[in-house]
């Protein structure tokens, strides 16, 4: 059996992990593809770095060369950012290489162009490694639920974000404290801009909604909010409630009231769920996405969504599949994004908030909060008052509303003489 040539862009954590898996693996993985996967060679920023179980005689600085091999059958890209890895695919598939890649901030950027190159030279584009690490998420969309509607897709799709927020809400940790031990266990980054500022889960949410409604999405589509405004006040808030905070990945169609579709809504930002919702008992820097469809019903998929290991895994499995298509001769099933959907504005997309005001004790205060409210037309669904004098307090949940009424309620609320300040304010989801 004539082996199939690899090339691999990129050798750190994941790509060290991918060429371990290849090598003590390749009994089993020869086994299920029909053929050898073979190594062509691997390109490196800096080659006389020391690479545990990494062949010196396989790296080399020349990635457009490697790519463009006439030996090499499959491409594997694990660098990340947007150039060079765009241009060395791009190049890739003119030479006639499949490509797999684990490059969300690419595909949610310019992942149209790669499509486009893929169906123009009859190339496979794999991605599953893009989203969530080793959960099987994306095949299933693409290919598993690609007869039925996809109304929905709702989760926690990044493990840093959700491993700082569990630890405010069971331990009591503050924003930095958590993050920093985050940093020390290495689910965060020394710089967690991407992470904790929600590019990270913003640019996997534009994949994941343009696999569930056919349409393209960019991660410029997507409302990002992070995580770092989280207050001590909002976990606390979210306990009174018997919730907790997570950070949410929302795609969702928003119907036109005729049967069809008006846009799709797609949104990253931390929010309130109840603690009964599966999602709540998402622990430390574990993800979970959960897929909502007119046919299937409700979907979970769950586990380790980072992380050397997890990610090559998916890579593997991708790799697996590409060189299966190579063999046939016969490329496997392209995204199809004919639905051209308006990505909608954050301000027209309805959701529900918490506030939790400091105002004066005084009589008249909540008839005053609650005129706010129906000014802006937004309906009030719970209101406590708690404490008394400098303590005393409002907390308003409301029914949905657009946010952007709910957001202009906000600022009228903050000018109210009566309300000293507004001390939470907090999406709800997950309990409709």
């Amino acid at each position: 059996m004539k082996p199939l040539r690899v090339a691999l862009l990129g050798c750190g954590v994941v790509g060290t992990e991918v060429v371990r898996l290849l090598n003590e693996r390749a009994g089993d993985l020869a086994a299920r593809v029909g053929a050898p996967l073979e190594l062509a060679g691997i390109a490196v920023r800096r080659p006389d770095r020391v690479r545990e179980g990494v062949d010196p005689a396989l790296l080399t600085t020349d990635a457009e060369a490697l790519v463009t091999r006439p030996d090499v059958d499959i491409v594997v890209e694990v660098i990340g950012g947007i150039e060079p890895a765009r241009s060395l695919l791009l190049a890739a598939m003119k030479t006639g290489k499949s490509v797999i890649t684990a490059n969300k901030a690419l595909l949610a950027e310019d992942g149209a162009t790669l499509f486009a190159a893929a169906r123009e030279c009859n190339a496979d584009l794999y991605y599953e490694a893009s989203v969530a690490g080793a959960i099987p998420l994306l095949r299933p969309l693409r290919e598993s639920l690609v007869g039925d509607h996809v109304q929905r897709v709702l989760g926690i799709v990044n493990g840093t974000t959700n491993y700082i927020l569990d630890q405010m809400d069971t331990h009591g940790a503050g924003f930095n404290e958590a993050l920093e031990e985050a940093q020390a266990l290495g689910y965060a980054e020394a710089d967690p801009t991407a992470d904790v500022e929600g590019f990270d889960a913003a640019a996997k949410a534009a994949i994941l909604a343009q696999l569930a409604f056919h349409t393209p999405v960019t991660a410029a589509d997507v409302h990002r909010e992070g995580i770092t405004e989280v207050t001590a006040a909002d976990v606390a808030g979210a306990k009174e409630m018997d919730s907790v905070v997570k950070l949410l990945a929302i795609c969702e169609r928003v119907p036109d009231g005729a049967g069809g579709s008006r846009g799709v809504s797609v949104r990253v930002h931390p929010a309130m769920i109840p603690r009964t919702h599966p999602l709540a008992s998402v622990r430390e820097a574990y993800n979970a996405v959960f897929v909502e469809a007119e046919s299937a019903g409700s979907l979970m998929f769950y586990g380790a969504g980072a992380g050397g290991a997890p990610t090559a895994s998916a890579v593997l499995g991708d790799l697996v599949a590409v060189a299966r298509n190579v063999r046939g001769g016969t490329p496997g099933p392209l995204e199809v994004t004919y639905a051209e959907l308006p990505a909608l504005p954050m301000g027209d997309t309805t959701t529900r908030y918490y506030i939790q005001l400091d105002v004066a004790d005084q009589a008249g205060v909540l008839a005053a909060v609650a005129e706010e409210f129906a000014r802006n037309d937004v309906s009030i669904r719970a209101v406590r008052q708690e404490g008394v004098g400098e303590n005393a307090q409002l907390v308003v949940v409301t029914h949905r509303a657009p946010d952007a009424a709910l957001a202009a309620t906000v600022e009228t609320l903050r000018k109210l003489g009566t309300v000293r300040e507004v001390a939470s304010v907090m999406r709800v989801e997950g309990d409709e």
